[in-house]
C-alpha cells in the first residue's frame, strides 16, 4: 500500500521551479458602424379589374339516417323520397367595364437654368465708367493705423476662439478612445414616390337553388321499440333571369409627384 502512493516535492524541487510573469491582458471592444442610406423609391401600381359572370346552381341534398343505439329488439326504419324538378334560365347580359387612364409621371425636378445667371450679364450696362468720377468721389484723407490695428486684433480674436473649440473636440475624441467605444453614424435620406390608383367593376347574375330532404329514425335506450321516419319531398323550381347586369367603372389618374427643385445657390 504504501509503495502505491504518491510522494510530493521535495524542497530542493521547489526552489528548482521557477514561473514567468504574464504581462497584463487587455480587451478593446471596437464596434465602428457607418450606414449611408440614400433611397430614391418610385412605386406606381395602377390597377384595372373588371368581373362578369352568369352562374346557376342546383343543389339538391337527400339523407336518410337510422340508428339503434343500446336498444335491444328495436327497428329503426328512415325513408326519404326526393323528386326535384330545377328548371334554371338565365336570359341575360353580365358586362363588366372597367376603363383607366393613368398618366403618371415620377422623378426629380430639372435643376434650376443656368442660362438664369448668364441673364443678369445681358442685363448689365455697356456703358464705359467716369475715371474722373470714381477719383472724385475717392477719399484722400490718410489711413488711422490705429483702426486697422483694431481691426487685426477681432480677426486674431476669432482665430483664437476657433483653436479653443479644436482643443475641445481633440478633448473628446481623447475620451471616446479610453475603454469600449460604439461609434454608429447612420445618415438616411429617402425620397419616395408611390401612387396606387385602383379601379373594379363586378357584374354578376345568379340562380340558386337548393332543395333539402332529411329523415332521421332513432331507438336510443330502448327496449322491443320501432322507430320510422318517412321523408317526401317533391320540388319544382323555376327559376328565370331575363335581364342585364352591367357594371360600369371609369377612372382617370393624372399624378405627378416631382422633388422639389433645389434652391438657387446666390
Amino acid at each position: 500500500m504504501e509503495a502505491n502512493q504518491n510522494t510530493g516535492l521535495s524542497a530542493d524541487e521547489l526552489e528548482a521551479e521557477t514561473a514567468t510573469a504574464l504581462p497584463d491582458k487587455e480587451v478593446v471592444s471596437i464596434l465602428d458602424l457607418n450606414a449611408d442610406l440614400d433611397l430614391a423609391i418610385d412605386a406606381a401600381a395602377p390597377i384595372d379589374l373588371a368581373v362578369a359572370a352568369n352562374a346557376n346552381v342546383a343543389a339538391p341534398i337527400d339523407a336518410a339516417v337510422g340508428a339503434n343505439v343500446l336498444s335491444e329488439g328495436s327497428t329503426a326504419q328512415a325513408l326519404s323520397d326526393q323528386g326535384a324538378l330545377v328548371n334554371q334560365d338565365i336570359n341575360a347580359d353580365a358586362t363588366a367595364d372597367a376603363a383607366q387612364d393613368s398618366t403618371l409621371e415620377q422623378g426629380a425636378a430639372p435643376e434650376p437654368d443656368a442660362a438664369a445667371g448668364a441673364g443678369s450679364l445681358d442685363q448689365a450696362s455697356t456703358e464705359p465708367l467716369d475715371p474722373t468720377g470714381s477719383l472724385d468721389q475717392a477719399s484722400t484723407e490718410p489711413l488711422d493705423p490705429t483702426g486697422v490695428a483694431d481691426g487685426l486684433g477681432g480677426v486674431t480674436d476669432g482665430v483664437g476662439g476657433v483653436t479653443d473649440d479644436l482643443g475641445g473636440a481633440t478633448e473628446g475624441v481623447g475620451s471616446l478612445a479610453d475603454g469600449n467605444l460604439l461609434n454608429v453614424n447612420v445618415d438616411l435620406d429617402g425620397d419616395a414616390n408611390i401612387a396606387a390608383p385602383i379601379n373594379g367593376a363586378v357584374a354578376a347574375n345568379a340562380n340558386v337553388a337548393a332543395p333539402i330532404d332529411a329523415a332521421v329514425a332513432a331507438n336510443v335506450g330502448s327496449v322491443d321499440s320501432d322507430a320510422v321516419a318517412i321523408s317526401q319531398q317533391d320540388a319544382i323550381i323555376n327559376q328565370t333571369i331575363d335581364g342585364s347586369a352591367t357594371a360600369d367603372s371609369g377612372q382617370v389618374s393624372d399624378i405627378s409627384q416631382p422633388d422639389q427643385p433645389a434652391a438657387p445657390t446666390p
